[in-house]
C-alpha cells in the first residue's frame, strides 16, 4: 500500500496517528480507562471465547482490554504505535500470562493468513484509521468463516441536531486522532457483517456494541 492510498477518508495519514497516539502513551489509561473498561469488560465477557480459539485485539492500544481475556484462548493483540505497545507489553508482563502476544502491525495491512482466527475484537479504532472499509475487508479476510467480529465505536448520532455538531467538530476531533461523523448503518452495509445485535449499554452512551457474524 504506498502512501496514498493510505490516506483515506478521514484526511488522517498514518504518521499523524502515530504521533498523536504515541504521545498519549503514557497518560491514555488515566484518560480513558474509566471511560472505556465497562464496554469493554462487557463486550469480552459476551464474545463466548472458547477452549483453544485464537482472537485478534484490533488496537489493542496499551493493553486495556488484555485482562478481560480468558486464559485459555491464544490472543494476538496489535496496534499501529510501538508506544502504546510498551505500555501493553508492561501490563502482560504483570499478568505473567504466557497464551497475549503483542505486534506492531497496520490494520489496514494484516500480516496473517486467512482464515487465521476464530474472533476478532475491535475496541474504539474503526474512526481512527484512515480507510475502515480497508481495514474490515482485511478482518473478514483473517478470521474465519463464521467467526465472530465484535466492535465497540463512537457513530454518527442519529439526532439531527446532535449529527450537524459531530460534523461540525469533526476538524478539530481528527487533530485528537479520530472522526466523529461516521454513520453506523452505512459503515456495516459497506463492512459486509452480518450484524445481529448492536446496541448500547446506556441510553445516552456515545459508543455502540456491535456484534457481527463473519459470512464469507
Amino acid at each position: 500500500m504506498d502512501s496514498l492510498q493510505k490516506k483515506e477518508i478521514q484526511g488522517l495519514d498514518y504518521e499523524s496517528i502515530r504521533k498523536i497516539y504515541g504521545g498519549k502513551s503514557k497518560i491514555y489509561d488515566a484518560i480513558f480507562k474509566r471511560i472505556f473498561y465497562p464496554r469493554i469488560k462487557h463486550a469480552i465477557a459476551s464474545m463466548d471465547i472458547r477452549r483453544g480459539e485464537n482472537v485478534l485485539d484490533v488496537g489493542v492500544g496499551t493493553g486495556l482490554s488484555l485482562s478481560f481475556f480468558p486464559s485459555y484462548c491464544d490472543v494476538t493483540g496489535i496496534d499501529l504505535s510501538s508506544e502504546m505497545l510498551v505500555q501493553a507489553r508492561k501490563k502482560v508482563d504483570e499478568m505473567g500470562v504466557d497464551n497475549i502476544k503483542l505486534m506492531e502491525m497496520d490494520a489496514m495491512d494484516l500480516k496473517f493468513s486467512d482464515d487465521t482466527f476464530d474472533k476478532v475484537f475491535i475496541s474504539h479504532v474503526v474512526t481512527v484509521v484512515p480507510d475502515p472499509y480497508k481495514m474490515m475487508d482485511e478482518i473478514r479476510r483473517v478470521c474465519k468463516n463464521r467467526g465472530r467480529v465484535v466492535i465497540i465505536n463512537h457513530f454518527k448520532s442519529k439526532n439531527k441536531m446532535v449529527g450537524k455538531m459531530e460534523k461540525i467538530i469533526t476538524p478539530l476531533s481528527k487533530k485528537v486522532g479520530w472522526r466523529s461523523d461516521l454513520d453506523l448503518d452505512e459503515f456495516i452495509d459497506k463492512s459486509c457483517l452480518r450484524v445481529d445485535r448492536k446496541y448500547k449499554l446506556k441510553k445516552l452512551d456515545l459508543w455502540h456494541v456491535i456484534f457481527a457474524i463473519n459470512e464469507k
